[in-house]
């Protein structure tokens, strides 16, 4: 199943997005997972992830716009925008059933984007939702609006890594745009009730998340229908970046236990 090219499709029937990154493509996995990043996220913080499940899935990760190698496009500030660029790209990949992984505000975007296409008639094989409460938990949130120094002052508290680049004036100028939109769109994201998914939904949290408590991650339970798992892991917010080959084998065995 291994391929040496990272093409960013799997090929000529697929046309390429800027959307989505393909770093280890595995065109013949029965299953693609899709990874969205958390809020500040890129991309490539995902590489690991992708590196450790090659062998299971067909890996796709999003980039949303504002980033890397999107960093002239203008970041989109609502859950809702973001979710329709998600669903847009993946509309030539629904050739193979999509499992859904999104870290942080990644997992608002994965829950808006399998809830859009399983009203479209192609329901995500899983939802994993990572480092976020519930949907229907709201929090208020003024990040968004802070200067510079107070969204810098967040980043560090949530113990995001990289955080140390922001020192510098040049690289803080290219990304603050994009983490402030970010937490624009998921400070202003208000959920609207409808009918509970129809996929398996797996929970993951860090034991020490200062903005995932433990019962608000409980509560993920009522946007599914069918089966609810939720698993914690040692860490803070960002407890994936201690944790992937952990997470790659819990995400790993649910999806093998859910085939069998």
């Amino acid at each position: 199943m291994r391929q040496t090219t990272n093409s960013a499709t799997s090929g000529a029937g697929l046309a390429r997005s800027p959307w989505l990154q393909r770093f280890h493509p595995e065109p013949d996995a029965p299953v693609r997972l899709v990874c969205l990043p958390h809020a500040g996220g890129s991309a490539s913080y995902y590489h690991p992830l992708s590196a450790a499940l090659r062998d299971t899935f067909d890996v796709l990760v999003v980039q949303y716009p504002g980033r890397q190698n999107r960093y002239t496009e203008p970041p989109l500030t609502s859950v809702a925008a973001l979710a329709d660029g998600v669903v847009e790209a993946l509309t030539p990949w629904l050739d193979r059933p999509l499992v859904i992984f999104g870290h942080s505000m990644g997992s608002l975007i994965g829950f808006e984007a399998a809830r859009r296409l399983t009203a479209a008639g192609s329901p995500p094989r899983a939802l994993v939702a990572s480092g976020r409460r519930a949907p229907d938990r709201h929090r208020d949130g003024d990040i968004h609006r802070r200067d510079d120094a107070g969204v810098l002052a967040e980043m560090r508290r949530l113990g995001g890594t990289g955080t140390g680049l922001l020192e510098d004036p040049e690289i803080r100028a290219l990304v603050l745009p994009a983490i402030r939109g970010d937490f624009q769109a998921t400070e202003t994201y208000r959920f609207t009730p409808g009918p509970p998914l129809p996929c398996p939904l797996l929970a993951l949290v860090g034991d020490a998340d200062p903005v995932a408590e433990l019962a608000e991650v409980r509560d993920w339970a009522r946007h599914t229908s069918a089966d609810f798992r939720l698993r914690t892991f040692p860490g803070d917010h960002f407890y994936l970046a201690d944790q992937f080959p952990a997470v790659a084998d819990t995400v790993r065995q649910h999806l093998t236990a859910l085939a069998g």
